[in-house]
């Protein structure tokens, strides 16, 4: 499997080596439960003080403003319904963007009576009426990802968190796509990001809540994480959380550069070489390493069958939901092709030989599908 070509960062990314290395020494030394007083409960809280304090560093708040969960996922299901359920007596309504992840849709249903703010073509929130809707009465939280987790697009965080903050509503924001690649504007009352996304070990989730921020958690609130994500903490995953994103920041700068003149020259090269293909997402205010097309009398399915016979691992169909194959909702929301579709997503680890051969590959197995199927 040397030949392999790894094209879904975006999902997650492999361990990074920083985190690998400082994962291997926490294993023998923060094993205990950092909420008992002894030698190793000490030793375990020591270590997961000082991985909270680079964490919240890295997502620009107080090492008591981060709470630890155990996904991205559970970090948005601890945090939209406890924001929304400490403003209960205000109203009930969330008011959300329509291409956010699954997980805060089916939160923001859970927590009250969402309202759904539609997108333009490149998947970009209707700010206006976002506003507007977040300035009405009986609002109880607003969702605006960072940015787009399937194609890319950035959202206008500084703006929604304005207008948020006028209505005296709190704004959630989903930064699981961004965090750790570039950094997420302020305003914002409540951050979750999930570690697998940056090159950290799978089940470590942030829930960061500003100061001010009233919450109510779902469930009874014990000692841990202020009732937010009870149960204990996994001290060495969560170090090698904090390694690989604090490594992870300072290679973003570089990374930014080299993905976004690929994913540049990947757009260009799929657009002029693969017939009835739509390449979506804003082509300039977008992460740097996500690149989304849909193709034409093509099904989705088995196009990233066959780029993974061809040695490419790339996803399909909803990012959230890819096991389904379910059409995107955010390409429906955004009014673009649905079938055929496929994300490509650079990891630290991509190069540009793994650009060129895939851009040389593609056409000829779209071509391919659509020949069996009689196009």
């Amino acid at each position: 499997m040397s030949n392999r070509t790894y094209l879904d960062a975006a999902s997650a990314e492999d361990l990074h080596p920083a985190a690998r290395e400082v994962l291997l020494q926490a294993l023998d030394s923060g094993w205990a439960d950092p909420a008992r007083l002894h030698h190793e409960g000490r030793t375990a809280r020591l270590l997961l003080d000082n991985a909270r304090a680079v964490l919240a560093d890295a997502v620009g708040v107080r090492p008591e403003e981060l709470f630890l969960t155990t996904s991205g996922t559970a970090a948005i299901h601890a945090g939209l319904p406890a924001l929304a359920a400490a403003r209960r007596r205000i109203g009930t309504t969330v008011v959300h963007s329509a291409v956010e992840h699954s997980a805060v849709l089916h939160a923001a249903a859970t927590a009250g009576t969402p309202y759904e703010v539609g997108v333009d073509s490149s998947g970009r929130v209707d700010l206006e009426a976002f506003a507007a809707q977040v300035a009405r009465p009986g609002v109880a939280v607003a969702a605006l990802q960072a940015a787009n987790h399937e194609v890319g697009t950035r959202q206008p965080i500084a703006e929604a968190a304005e207008a948020s903050g006028a209505a005296g509503v709190p704004l959630f924001v989903d930064a699981a796509a961004s965090l750790g690649r570039e950094e997420v504007p302020a305003g914002w009352s409540a951050l979750v990001a999930s570690a697998h996304k940056w090159g950290g070990p799978a089940g470590v989730g942030l829930l960061a809540v500003r100061k001010g921020t009233r919450l109510v958690p779902a469930w009874p609130v014990d000692e841990r994480e202020d009732g937010l994500s009870p149960g204990h903490p996994n001290v060495p995953a969560t170090l090698a959380a904090a390694a690989a994103l604090q490594a992870r920041r300072q290679e973003a700068v570089a990374l930014d550069k080299q993905h976004r003149a690929w994913i540049a020259e990947l757009r260009t090269r799929v657009a002029a070489d693969v017939p009835d293909v739509e390449v979506v997402g804003d082509p300039e205010d977008r992460l740097p390493h996500v690149l989304t097309f849909s193709c034409l009398y093509v099904d989705g399915e088995a196009l990233v069958t066959a780029l993974d016979a061809e040695g490419f691992s790339v996803s399909s169909g909803s990012a959230c939901t890819a096991s389904t194959l379910r059409p995107s909702h955010v390409l429906a929301a955004m009014g673009v092709l649905t079938h055929g579709n496929v994300r490509v997503s650079l990891g630290r680890n991509s190069t540009h030989d793994d650009i060129d051969r895939f851009a040389a590959v593609l056409p000829g197995l779209v071509q391919r599908i659509r020949a069996e199927v009689g196009m």
